[in-house]
């Protein structure tokens, strides 16, 4: 019997795609912990045909054009917060709980402070920072003296910015009158 070249052909494609495919598995088992697909968080392979894949960005990262110098940025998608160094080093970052009303993306700066006060929907809040009024509405960072970070109730319409009391501390002493704060989206 007689066998065709692109018999051959076909023959030994499919020994070397075997032998590689071997030899790819011997080589993930020699992998260190950590590296390869070990992970359930690993991403799946891309397809070539196909646009590369998205990396994940970090969500503690200061998002870019978010200005220059000590500022405090406020993420409006990002619920965070980061206090920025005059020299662009973060000093620190947090999530935070929105208010019910936001401000517009933009520049500004804090206008007024209260140590202590009670917020617009009615809890007891400390080390309000206040930054821009929407609508009538006074928009700040401010920590419950409960603890809770949750947000305010969606009828009531309050501008708090509510972080946790080791946040609102930190806050209170980066954002004195006049400092930066900058809202992105």
């Amino acid at each position: 019997m007689a066998v065709s070249s692109s018999g051959i052909v076909a023959g030994l494609t499919a020994a070397a795609l075997a032998t590689v495919g071997y030899l790819a598995h011997q080589a993930a088992q020699t992998l260190p912990a950590g590296l390869g697909r070990a992970h359930a968080d690993a991403a799946p392979a891309a397809d070539a045909s196909k646009a590369p894949p998205r990396t994940r960005k970090d969500p503690a990262a200061l998002p870019v054009g978010s200005g220059e110098g000590a500022r405090v940025v406020y993420s409006l998608h990002g619920d965070r917060v980061w206090l920025v160094g005059g020299d662009e080093v973060v000093t620190r970052t947090f999530p935070v709980a929105p208010s019910a009303v936001d401000p517009a993306p933009g520049n500004y700066a804090v206008t007024s402070r209260s140590n202590a006060v009670t917020g617009s929907d009615g809890v007891p809040v400390e080390h309000v920072v206040r930054f821009t009024t929407v609508g009538g509405v006074v928009i700040g960072f401010s920590a419950a003296v409960d603890g809770s970070t949750a947000a305010p109730a969606t009828k009531v319409r309050t501008g708090g910015i509510r972080e946790s009391r080791a946040d609102g501390e930190a806050m209170w002493t980066f954002a004195t009158i006049g400092r930066k704060v900058v809202v992105v989206r």
